[in-house]
Order: structure tokens, then sequence, then C-alpha cells
């Protein structure tokens, strides 16, 4: 029998812990997070991680293994959690892949381009002129090494842009020549399970949920971390609307109005990257029953 990647996905605030720890228990096997910021031990409230009886529930991989001073892109963790699946489907038949982070998903699942680990040093070097300079300056040095490349990238997207600039330094080699976006072949089958709900029901849902949030403290961490605010893995929702309210540029109300707005904003790009791949089944949260039906039928 084939071992099975069972993927449980869907957008922020779904509903995707409860129903992936009682998966996890019928089918006695353990859970790799593929959320981009619940893998950050500096960062609990603000990324809704698991309760310490949901962690203890079922074995979690790849939360809090990180902090935030530490490089965890995509391409870490496809590497990351190939090995560790490699060492899970030794004595389990199936393992489970939980989150909402669309690129990490798609690492995991189709692979991504063999891209070389980029020297600490240079990375330092790459974003101290960026903060310097300016995005622009960055810019015009990836249209000098990469010209293709500076044509298709989000030139908005400092992110991306200093990424690509920095693949170039490294390598020696412009980054479209790296990229071959070609799908790599698994030795397990995948399974993907899609939550969603009304928009209405849904969008409720994230609002209470950063109500929440509130009341449980996130304004005390986000103020623990603001002073490394100019990391990417503080580039994110729930803390970047309370820096700038730290920063004097907005109100608590309104960095809250913005945390729930953004969101849902979130979410909606969530579902329309998920609504591409015509391999997810998709169910409610509450659908439970049906839901491991399906997969026993898959499996």
């Amino acid at each position: 029998m084939s071992k099975k990647l069972i993927v449980i996905l869907g957008p922020t605030g779904v509903g995707k812990t409860d129903l992936s720890i009682n998966i996890a228990k019928h089918f006695n096997t353990e859970i790799s997070s593929s959320d981009s910021r619940q893998v950050y031990r500096e960062m609990r409230i603000g990324t809704a991680v698991p309760e310490p009886e949901q962690l203890a529930a079922v074995k979690h991989h790849f939360i809090h293994t990180h902090s935030i001073h530490d490089y965890f892109s995509s391409w870490e963790c496809e590497k990351q959690t190939l090995a560790l699946l490699e060492d899970l489907f030794q004595e389990k038949d199936q393992v489970l892949l939980v989150g909402g982070s669309m690129m990490y998903i798609d690492a995991v699942c189709n692979g991504i381009d063999d891209i070389p680990t980029i020297d600490p040093d240079l990375r330092k070097e790459v974003f101290e002129t960026y903060e310097k300079e300016g995005l622009e300056y960055i810019r015009m040095q990836l249209k000098q090494l990469d010209p293709v490349f500076y044509n298709q990238v989000d030139l908005k997207n400092a992110k991306r842009v200093i990424h690509a600039v920095e693949i170039c330094l490294m390598s020696g080699k412009p980054y479209s020549e790296l990229r071959t976006n070609s799908k790599k072949q698994r030795d397990f089958d995948i399974v993907k399970i899609g939550l969603n709900r009304d928009r209405e029901e849904l969008y409720d849902r994230i609002n209470r949920r950063v109500d929440i949030m509130i009341e449980e403290g996130l304004i005390e961490e986000a103020k623990s971390v603001f002073e490394f605010r100019h990391y990417n893995s503080l580039n994110t929702v729930g803390y970047k609307e309370l820096f700038e309210h730290f920063e004097g540029k907005i109100s608590l109300d309104k960095a809250i109005e913005l945390i729930k707005r953004n969101s849902r904003r979130y979410a909606k790009r969530q579902l329309s990257w998920f609504r591409r791949d015509d391999e997810i089944r998709w169910f409610h949260p509450d659908q439970e029953e049906d839901i491991i039906t399906y997969l026993e039928q898959q499996v």
C-alpha cells in the first residue's frame, strides 16, 4: 500500500485545527504544519497557534520550531518537511499536512526550484542596502542582474525583489535561469481536502477571532517583537498593523479594524489560489464524518 499525505487546507479562520486533530486521531498519525508564521516561537497569539491541549492531543511538527531571527522559506519548508515525511512514513501509512500558506503547501506537494541557500552575511548586506538606498535602488540592481525576471516580478513587492537580487548575487546567475517551475515527483500519494464556509460565516469567524486575539494579549505580543518589525517573518497581518499604531501612524481602533479587513482579504486570496487546483475536494468543516469516509476510500 502506498503512503498517503493527507493535506488539510483552507483560508485563515475556517476551522482547520480541530478537524485536523480529529482526523489525525482517526488515522493514528501526526501533523506537519504548513503555516508560514506558526513556525516562529515568538509569535503565538497573532498566528493562532493551537492550544497546549491540542498540541498534546496529536504530535505536531513545525510549530514554534524556529525563531523570527532564523531564515525559513518555502524552499526550507520543502526540504525539512520531506525529510520529516521520510521518517514518519517508516511507521505511518498516512501523515497530515495542515495549513493555509499557499507557497508552503505547493512546495511540499509539487516542489520548487533548487534555489541556493543565501549566505547570512550576503542577506544582511542586501537588506542594509535596501534600508539605506531604498527599493528603487534594489529594483535597478535587479534590472541589471536579471532583466528577464525584472519584467516578470511585482516591482512593488520588496520581499520578492530583494530575494531575487540575493539569489543572483549568491549563484552568479540570473534568477530567471534557475526557475523551471516543473512539478517534482513524490514517492507518496497526495490527497487534498479543502475547507470552506459561506463568506458571511467565514468573515464573522475572522472578525471574532481578531477580537479574541486582542483580549488574549496580541498587543503585548506585538510590542515584544516591535524592535524586529523589519524582519520578513513579522511582515504579516496582525503585527504590521499594530506596528503602525506603535509608531503613532494610526489609532488602536483603526489598527484592529485593519487587522480584520486584511485578514478577510488574505482569506479571499487564499481561496482564489486554492481554487485553481482541481485536485482539492471541498467540504464544510462540520462535515467531519463525510471527510473521513472520503479519506477512507482514498487510502
